[in-house]
């Protein structure tokens, strides 16, 4: 798994030239910077077999005074230009995330939801911020699953733009207007548009083109646009720019900065976005009304967390199911000698493939909003149950995916534990894939913040919101919603389903550490899970920790299911006997792409308080430092 200590010379580029422009480097005065490459032709999220290897090698990049590592290179820009005015790491990934809306629209929304984990400095804590809004209060529980995958009724209520100014409000420093300038001038005046995205938008043509409003901004001519085309979305610019002038209005009149950033956040929740959100909704048939808006709030809340190997571990808490996930992981392998396992062998990739199956298998039996079930988080993150629950991995052979644990017994909080409901599916229940972004970000301060964003699937309910130019989450597919009557994960109204986002923050006694995600749907915690080995048990550097190839479990029907039949998708940068090994242990492997699973970025602090950030070259992802 280990990725090469010394650079090698890229190969031939894929005949459809998915690299995008980025190669080129960003050269300005006193900024470092890395490429952007693309390695295949599909989202990273949804692995395929073959493809043709692109190598990729980047050097790390220096952040003296701070940085951004992010999805789009535009993205990064942006936020280090916060960072360059004074802006703290909250206006960095609050701008970052904006022209993430506009550069990166099949998985980046103010209409989308997610998680943000923030160090602040002075205070020595760490929080963890959830923008995540839920089903709205008139969906029906009992529709037809394949109605939540896209259009009207597919939709959760938007929680990211509330998550924006909820950064802001806490940790920021600039105005709104400042954050939004570079996301307005975007959509407003156009950007090249990556190839990558104008390939996405072209598999999607059918789905897009169901809904006006969508084939309008996306299939301009009644076709994709592209590669490499100015791309606009003029009534993104408008949206943001009637927020930037809510806040500016309000300054004028005398309002302080926090006022002011809550009458953005009003224009956008009860206001005249509002109103447009929730007419275009009723006129459509949709479930979402303006009382919907009106309800939501992001919340701020403490972080999950473990310790491994001297380092303390935070992550989002529910409805996020990777910070559980990431931690039981981290929790069953601490049981294991990693660092004295052979890297061009196949037994460090089995036991953590093996430690993957038991924590999905105990968090998806219980995960899902705490408002309306009761999920023994204590006990999920026990180191006692880890221990009881390592028995079942074998380190010489695959092991089934099993049946979850008894969590609520190692919890103290929890109730006594109730028999386990066998859950019946309605149909379909395979889970449905999702596409999501990442970003980190740290200050001149050591303030640092990392946020996973998403609108769900690719382009999330594939419905532009009227006149606003937003799309919004499809966050009620199966897989954040299970399929099963009598789970407590099942869609219902006002529920808030599952996300797999997980941004994380590594501390080394009290210190910063690791601030980082990952994109990836169901691969997210998988992803994140091999990254922290890498760096923390095989002592990488954070680029190679983030180049090293990796796998990822894939369950059918789903991950709910004990007895779920499990494929280990592995990128095709696997040495040989690994693979073979694996087999022969009992795995079913899969061969993928060379760089197909994941996007991880971060930024990493040594012990002289040096920063460096990475990027993933499995996307467009971009480090700026300065």
């Amino acid at each position: 798994m280990a990725a090469p200590d010394k650079p090698r010379r890229p190969e031939a580029l894929d005949r459809r030239e998915l690299l995008a422009a980025g190669l080129s480097g960003l050269a300005l005065a006193g900024i470092a910077s890395t490429a952007g490459a693309q390695s295949g032709a599909r989202a990273p999220d949804a692995p395929r077999s073959g493809g043709t290897s692109v190598a990729a090698h980047r050097v790390e990049v220096p952040m003296p005074h701070g940085g951004v590592t992010a999805g789009h290179p535009l993205a990064a820009m942006a936020g280090t230009r916060m960072l360059m005015q004074g802006g703290s790491a909250a206006d960095a990934v609050v701008a970052a995330m904006a022209v993430m809306n506009v550069v990166e629209p099949w998985a980046s929304s103010a209409g989308g939801n997610g998680f943000a984990t923030c160090l602040d400095r002075k205070a020595g804590k760490v929080h963890s911020l959830a923008f995540t809004g839920g089903a709205p209060r008139l969906l029906d529980p009992q529709v037809d699953p394949k109605a939540l995958d896209h259009g009207p009724r597919a939709l959760t209520v938007p929680g990211a733009f509330g998550g924006w100014i909820a950064l802001a409000r806490r940790f920021g420093r600039l105005p709104l207007a400042t954050l939004l300038e570079p996301a307005i001038g975007y959509a407003r005046d156009g950007h090249p548009l990556d190839p990558s995205i104008a390939l996405f938008i072209g598999r999607a043509q059918k789905t897009i083109s169901l809904y006006p409003t969508s084939a309008a901004l996306f299939l301009p001519d009644g076709q994709p646009p592209a590669p490499r085309s100015t791309f606009r979305n003029p009534d993104l610019a408008r949206t943001f720019q009637a927020l930037a002038d809510a806040e500016t209005a309000a300054l004028k009149g005398g309002a302080d900065r926090d006022r002011a950033l809550q009458a953005a956040y009003d224009y956008f929740y009860t206001g005249p976005i509002a109103r447009e959100f929730a007419r275009f909704s009723t006129e459509t048939g949709g479930w979402l009304r303006l009382d919907d808006l009106k309800a939501y709030r992001p919340r701020w809340s403490d972080p999950v967390s473990t310790h491994y190997r001297g380092l303390d571990v935070y992550s989002s808490p529910l409805t996020s199911r990777t910070g559980l996930e990431l931690c039981e992981q981290l929790n069953l392998v601490e049981g294991f000698d990693l660092a004295a396992l052979p890297a061009d062998g196949p037994q460090l990739a089995h036991l953590l493939i093996e430690a993957i199956k038991v924590a999905k298998a105990d968090v998806y039996r219980y995960a899902s909003d705490p408002r309306f079930a009761q999920t023994p988080v204590e006990g999920l993150l026990s180191k006692r149950f880890a221990a009881e629950r390592r028995k079942l991995i074998d380190p010489a052979r695959a092991g089934l995916y099993p049946e979850g644990g008894n969590a609520a017994a190692f919890d103290q909080a929890a109730a006594l534990e109730r028999a386990r409901p066998r859950f019946a599916a309605r149909g379909d229940d395979r889970t449905r894939g999702g596409d999501t972004t990442s970003l980190s970000a740290v200050d001149a301060d050591g303030n640092a913040i990392a946020v996973t964003t998403t609108i769900g699937g690719g382009f999330g309910t594939f419905l532009v919101m009227g006149n606003t130019g937003i799309l919004f989450n499809n966050g009620l597919r199966l897989g954040s919603t299970a399929p099963y009557d009598g789970h407590p994960n099942k869609v219902a109204p006002g529920k808030v389903a599952l996300l797999g986002n997980g941004p994380t923050i590594l501390l080394d006694k009290g210190r910063l550490h690791l601030v980082f995600g990952s994109p990836g749907g169901e691969t997210i915690g998988q992803t994140q899970f091999q990254f922290l080995v890498n760096i923390v048990d095989r002592g990488m550097p954070i680029q190679a920790a983030i180049e090293a190839p990796r796998f990822a479990l894939d369950a059918d029907p789903n991950f709910y299911r004990p007895g779920a039949a499990v494929t280990v998708q592995a990128e095709g940068r696997f040495p040989d006997p690994v693979l073979q090994g694996l087999a022969a242990m009992g795995h079913r492997i899969e061969k993928v792409g060379p760089y197909a699973i994941g996007s991880v970025q971060g930024i990493s602090v040594a012990p002289s308080g040096a920063r460096m950030g990475g990027a993933d070259p499995r996307r467009m992802g971009y480090a700026v430092g300065y």
